[in-house]
């Protein structure tokens, strides 16, 4: 890709862009949320026309028009939400829209489609029965089907935007030694992750852009993390957890053998006023379906909860918001925000009742507000009538915060609070969350990312298989601790082995 430029109403989005990629290799592609990776490969996958510069596949000249196009190309793309069909079958998705048929007839050959898709996922090591239904996989078994469907394709480029962010230690490996026998293979892979420990294990260059440029392309192996977040930010970071000096007060919220069938079972956990407690969980353990329970969006069978030491019955998120309580979603485009909705109209979503005259809305005091959230979480919106979907992930995220400091909560909730952002923003989020602490406010976050948990918290809840195994104080925090706890003895023993 030879000086690609793609303009959007009021931004260049890519200035100029060179890019290459050659074969049986895999080239990171790192940048903030907002640098333009996004739109660079929705240009290669045709999703994008470009405006100006060059495509060469092979060494020739393409443009290429639309997705289906690019398919033709020999260019595959998995994005973080698969392109699949969930009433079809495994087979069925992995040649969908080139399913053989019967000549003149138009029935599907179903027998070849069948034998032909075991035989791509025997090639992969995957074993996933072809006849199952798509809607009933897992996360992790959508996007082997996904890679599955590519490599029927006879994919020369696959494009791989953040495939692990929803994965277990044990998926998060398969899908490695997948992509290893990809590039073993011959074909040229673009792996974007905000995950630095990702790419230095499976990398081999990394192309980092900012603002719609391309900084730099470096190898993997001769390339520091401090070097590459420096190119990604423009700036030094001198910390990733940012400190706080926050004393401990007493009690604000305990829950008492809370309970969901078939999900976790008798939860006992407590939060003190300034603290950040951790639950960690991998994903499946149940810790993202407690955070919803606590705030009152998932039905309990049993259990008791109490704020300042008085029971209290929340069984909604309305329950929740009058109690003081926010919860930061892990899906924040389906659960956090109104997509379709400005920037201003999301921040005080929680707040509408408190921005009213007689029952009116005061656009002037809701834009008054919201223009000063705006401004102290540093939220990069050209305006406040901004159409928040077209806000980045990591300033996404900020809004959800927003919206629940608008509402002047006590206690906050945050289920996976950096997923899919980048390493500035994330630094960005958790200033804020410790600022919230300082400010007399409570905070639990559920999060399946180890150094996350340990970074930020006070104490740490280890939940495995929908229990609590551990409960950890912050003077014996140690990675490899809550690891064996959160994974089990399988962990234990890879740490033996090794």
């Amino acid at each position: 890709m030879r000086g690609i430029t793609k303009r959007f109403p009021g931004v260049r989005a890519l200035k100029s862009v060179d890019f290459d990629l050659q074969t049986g290799e895999v080239h990171v592609l790192l940048g903030e949320n907002g640098a333009g990776k996004s739109t660079l490969i929705k240009i290669l996958s045709g999703a994008y026309q470009l405006d100006d510069g060059e495509i060469f596949i092979d060494g020739s000249p393409v443009r290429i028009n639309n997705p289906h196009h690019a398919s033709a190309l020999g260019i595959s793309t998995i994005y973080q939400e698969t392109n699949l069909v969930p009433s079809l079958s495994v087979a069925e998705n992995i040649f969908l829209g080139r399913l053989p048929r019967i000549p003149f007839l138009g029935v599907v050959k179903n027998k070849k489609i069948v034998g032909d898709s075991k035989d791509i996922l025997a090639q992969l090591g995957v074993h996933i029965p072809t006849d199952a239904l798509v809607g009933f996989l897992s996360i992790a078994q959508k996007q082997l089907v996904e890679i599955a469907k590519a490599v029927s394709q006879k994919t020369k480029i696959l494009i791989m935007d953040e495939p692990t962010s929803a994965l277990t230690a044990h998926e998060i490996d398969n899908l490695f030694r997948l992509v290893r026998k990809l590039r073993a293979n011959g074909t040229g892979i673009i792996y974007i992750s905000h995950r630095f420990e990702e790419f230095n294990e499976i990398g081999d260059r990394i192309t980092v852009m900012r603002d719609g440029k391309k900084i730099d392309t470096v190898s993997v192996a001769n390339t520091s993390d401090n070097e590459l977040i420096q190119m990604m930010i423009g700036r030094r970071l001198d910390e990733k957890f940012p400190k706080r000096a926050v004393t401990i007060g007493e009690e604000v919220l305990k829950v008492t053998n809370l309970s969901v069938n078939g999900i976790f079972n008798k939860i006992n956990l407590n939060l003190h006023k300034g603290e950040i407690l951790g639950v960690m969980g991998v994903v499946g353990s149940g810790s993202e379906a407690i955070a919803h329970a606590v705030a009152g969006g998932l039905q309990v069978d049993f259990g008791e909860k109490y704020l300042n030491g008085v029971k209290v019955e929340i069984k909604s998120p309305q329950d929740a918001i009058k109690h003081h309580i926010g919860l930061l979603t892990e899906d924040r485009k389906s659960l956090g925000l109104m997509l379709k909705l400005s920037v201003r109209e999301n921040i005080t979503l929680a707040s509408l009742d408190q921005i009213n005259r007689l029952g009116f809305l005061s656009l002037a005091k809701e834009e008054h507000i919201s223009n000063q959230y705006i401004k102290k979480l540093n939220i990069l919106t050209p305006s406040g009538e901004t159409i928040t979907e077209n806000l980045s992930g990591g300033n996404q995220q900020k809004v959800v915060i927003a919206k629940w400091l608008c509402r002047k909560i006590n206690i906050l909730l945050c289920v996976e609070p950096t997923r899919g952002v980048d390493i500035g923003a994330k630094v960005e989020i958790y200033s804020l969350l410790n600022k919230l602490v300082a400010e007399g406010a409570s905070v639990i976050i559920f999060s399946s990312d180890r150094d996350e948990i340990i970074g930020m918290c006070d104490r740490i809840i280890v939940i495995r298989k929908g229990e609590i195994v551990a409960e950890v104080p912050r003077e014996k925090f140690s990675r490899e601790e809550i690891s064996s706890y959160a994974f089990g003895e399988m962990y234990r023993k890879q740490i033996q082995a090794s």
